[in-house]
C-alpha cells in the first residue's frame, strides 16, 4: 500500500506517521511505500526509512500536486493548511494554501484517473470553523455550514469539493471535522485557539501561561491521540456506510476554560493552576465568541469514531505521550 501524508511535518501529521510506523495492523494494511510532504522537510520514521520519501513542497504551487499523484498513492491523508488566525490575517495566503492547494490536489487525482483508472481514498482534515452563528445550544449533524471566517470558508468549500469529486467517482473522500486538538505539544502556533492548550501545557512543565478569555468560555476538544485515531479509523472504514454526506463532525468533549483549569488542578495540583495569568485580549475574545461550543456527533459515533469524555483524561494523555507520565 502506498500512503501519502500531506502536512506530515505538522503536529497531527507527525503523530499519524509515528502511529503508522509503530502499528500498521490498526490501519488494516501494510505500507510498502510512504510519501511524506510538507512546506518544511518532514521527519521520516526509522521503521519505514527504506520505503519512505520526504518532500519539501508547496501544495499551492503549480505542478506540485501532480508530482505527488504520479506515484498513485492508495491512501492520501490531506492535513496541509495554514491555521485559523493566519488565514484570517492573510487573506491571499489562506485561500492559496487552504483552498487552491486542495482543489489542485483533487484535480491532479482527476487527471491521473483519466489517464488510467485510479481511485484513491482521500482523508481531509476539516474544521469546526465551517459552522457559523447563530448556533443552537448543541449542534447536531443536520446543522448547516455558514462559516464566518475566511479559514472556515476555505474548509467548507473544500468539503463541498471533496463530496462532489467523490460523487463523480474520482476518489473515495472523507472529511474529518476536527475538534480543537488539546493539549498540543511543542511551541504555541498562530491558531486563535492556541491558548486552550497553552494554559495546560506550560503549567505542566512549571511555566507561566496567559489566558486571554474568560473562564466561562466553552469549546469542543479532543486530544492529539484521539485526532490520530480519527484518521486511522477513516483509513480503514467501509465508506459505503457513510453515504453521500462525506464530511463528518468528530466526537469530542464540551468543556469550559474553568473546567480545564479545575482538571489541571486535580491532576497537577494548585501550584500548576496558579501559573495561569489572566490577560484579556479583545481580539481573541471576539474570534472565540463566534465559535460553536457543543456538538452531538451522532453520525461519527455510530460509525465508530471516538474521543475522550473528560479533561482529566486529556491531561493524563499529554503526560503519558509527551512528559513520560509526570509533570514538573
Amino acid at each position: 500500500m502506498h500512503v501519502l501524508v500531506i502536512g506530515a511535518a505538522g503536529m497531527v501529521g507527525r503523530k499519524l506517521v509515528e502511529k503508522l510506523a509503530a502499528d500498521q495492523e490498526v490501519f488494516g494494511f501494510e505500507v510498502d511505500r510512504l510519501t511524506l510532504a510538507d512546506a518544511i522537510e518532514p521527519p521520516v520514521p526509522s521503521a519505514l526509512q527504506e520505503v519512505s520519501t520526504a518532500l519539501t513542497m508547496d501544495l499551492a504551487k503549480a505542478g506540485e500536486p501532480e508530482k505527488l499523484i504520479t506515484g498513485r498513492p492508495d491512501v492520501i491523508f490531506h492535513l496541509a493548511a495554514i491555521v485559523s488566525g493566519e488565514a484570517e490575517a492573510d487573506f491571499e495566503k489562506g485561500y492559496a494554501v487552504n483552498l487552491d492547494g486542495s482543489r489542485a490536489l483533487f484535480e491532479a487525482i482527476r487527471i491521473e484517473n483519466l489517464r488510467e483508472p485510479y481511485f484513491p481514498r482521500v482523508i481531509f482534515a476539516s474544521s469546526l470553523a465551517v459552522f457559523g452563528q447563530p448556533f443552537p445550544e448543541t449542534i447536531g449533524d443536520e446543522f448547516h455550514t455558514t462559516p464566518l471566517t475566511s479559514y472556515g470558508t476555505q474548509k467548507a468549500i473544500t468539503e463541498l469539493l471533496l463530496a462532489d469529486y467523490t460523487r463523480k467517482g474520482i476518489f473515495d473522500g472523507i472529511g474529518i471535522r476536527l475538534p480543537t486538538v488539546c493539549i498540543r505539544p511543542g511551541k504555541p502556533n498562530k491558531a486563535a485557539s492556541g491558548f486552550f492548550s497553552n494554559i495546560l501545557r506550560e503549567p505542566l512543565v512549571g511555566q507561566e501561561a496567559v489566558l486571554p478569555v474568560d473562564d466561562s468560555v466553552r469549546h469542543w476538544f479532543a486530544s492529539p491521540r484521539a485526532a490520530v485515531g480519527f484518521f486511522v479509523h477513516a483509513a480503514r472504514i467501509d465508506t459505503a456506510r457513510i453515504g453521500h454526506r462525506r464530511n463528518l463532525t468528530m466526537p469530542g468533549l464540551s468543556a469550559t476554560v474553568g473546567e480545564e483549569i479545575e482538571a489541571l488542578r486535580r491532576v497537577a495540583g494548585e501550584s500548576a493552576a496558579k501559573l495561569i495569568r489572566r490577560e484579556p485580549d479583545p481580539a481573541i475574545q471576539k474570534i472565540v465568541a463566534g465559535w460553536p461550543t457543543d456538538f452531538e456527533a451522532r453520525r461519527a459515533a455510530d460509525l465508530g469514531f471516538a474521543a475522550e469524555t473528560s479533561f482529566d483524561e486529556i491531561i493524563r494523555i499529554h503526560l503519558e505521550d509527551e512528559l513520560e507520565g509526570t509533570n514538573a
